[in-house]
């Protein structure tokens, strides 16, 4: 049946208030409406897709490495930047596997004086703890028997404070004034206990640098800058490989 003009403008009044309005063609925009909802449902289903896809993005973290040490580690005589940790965690981020580095050094400490700290320095969480300590031991001509026992302690609490962490020990060695005997005895120290702890031993801290002129300081025992760069690039080589195995997510 055929609506009148009268009618038709009642129809679409009715369609206004009810189901939706008329077109010109005297029909209702159903069709329209149609349209729309699959648009939004679409829309809606995109922005639930792009949610979910954010959700799944992990977010990255930058490991924290902490150096435990004497001098040699403090960088004595140096600007800390320059002090082999600080050039390690530039070394680290040039090479696309950035650390936050802590240098925990301190000078003239002893093995059984890293004992006495290791406590307080594990306040700061670590994903890999560096030690190096025994330096100022053999310079004093101390029991390497009673270097190990330290070692062992300090390792002993890192495990237990920082149950996570990697643990890597630098090797030292005693200068030749001791006699052959007390350099043989405690430059076995380091593989013993890194091979009864299970962590990964590091080279001689001051490979290629040890008993240089010219890559020290005035002492004849702390690098200067350019020994210092040197041992950064020794410690790097060897730590590398742990470091882009550390967790970032």
């Amino acid at each position: 049946m055929k609506l009148g003009l009268r009618n038709y403008g009642l129809a679409c009044l009715i369609g206004l208030v009810g189901i939706g309005a008329c077109n010109a063609d005297g029909n209702t925009a159903s069709a329209r409406n149609s349209r729309e909802t699959k648009n939004n449902m679409s829309i809606t289903r995109s922005a639930e897709s792009s949610t979910s896809a954010g959700a799944s993005t992990k977010t990255i973290r930058t490991p924290v490495v902490l150096f435990f040490g004497t001098s040699l580690t403090a960088g004595l005589g140096l600007e800390p930047e320059q002090a082999y940790p600080a050039l390690i965690e530039k070394k680290a981020k040039d090479e696309g596997v950035p650390i936050t580095v802590i240098n925990a050094g301190l000078s003239g400490e002893t093995s059984a004086g890293a004992v006495r700290r290791i406590d307080w320095v594990l306040r700061s969480p670590a994903d890999l703890v560096v030690i190096e300590a025994g330096a100022n031991d053999a310079l004093r001509g101390l029991s390497p028997d009673a270097a190990r026992a330290n070692l062992e302690e300090v390792i002993a609490a890192v495990k237990a404070k920082q149950p996570r962490a990697k643990i890597a020990l630098i090797q030292m060695e005693a200068p030749p004034n001791y006699g052959v005997d007390y350099t043989r005895s405690f430059h076995s120290v380091y593989g013993e206990v890194a091979k009864k702890e299970g962590i990964p031993l590091l080279p001689f801290l001051l490979d290629g640098v040890a008993g240089i002129s010219r890559l020290n300081q005035p002492d004849g025992l702390h690098p200067n800058l350019a020994g210092e760069r040197i041992v950064a690039d020794n410690v790097w080589k060897a730590l590398k490989p742990i470091v882009v195995k550390l967790d970032r997510g």
